[in-house]
């Protein structure tokens, strides 16, 4: 009895280890879901986003730069502050979290910044800095991405882009 009962509990500590899920198990399930993914996708439909991509991208004076142009309703202050070209720095969904970056821009750095909300996707957009040139707005862009001491803050979209007013 006394043999049985330690081959039950031997059998049992067994069972308990190899349960353990390990960081093999995780990657290679991550890797397998990614596969379908990829799979499920499709050349066709991932060549459709890369257009669609594409699509916004300008060439202005020999910089390409994305440009997107959209309706926008100013939320603090006056539909006049608001420029024809400007720079976007970070979107967010919530408005509080848009005010507060705003609020850091305009603290920390001394930007003129403001928030829109674009009308198509429903989204707050911090504005770094607007122009009424949009030669000016790229070169701008250019410099953030060239000069790391001219922002210190961090950007919040992978590339700083172009929101032109209708």
């Amino acid at each position: 009895m006394k043999h049985y009962m330690l081959l039950v509990v031997a059998v049992l500590m067994l069972g308990a280890v190899g349960c353990k899920t390990s960081e093999e198990n995780y990657k290679a399930a991550y890797d397998k879901a990614v596969a379908r993914t990829q799979e499920n996708v499709g050349l066709e439909a991932y060549d459709k986003v890369q257009a669609e991509k594409r699509r916004y991208t300008e060439v202005v004076n020999g910089d390409s730069v994305r440009v997107v142009r959209a309706h926008c309703n100013i939320v603090d202050g006056q539909h006049a502050d608001v420029k024809k070209y400007s720079v976007v720095v970070a979107v967010f969904d919530q408005l509080i979290n848009a005010r507060s970056y705003r609020d850091r821009l305009k603290e920390q750095e001394g930007f003129e910044s403001y928030v829109v909300m674009n009308n198509s996707d429903k989204k707050y957009h911090v504005i770094v800095q607007g122009f009424d040139d949009k030669p000016q707005a790229v070169a701008f862009i250019k410099n953030i991405q060239e000069n790391p001491s001219f922002m210190k803050m961090k950007i919040l979209v992978p590339i700083p882009w172009i929101l032109e007013k209708r």
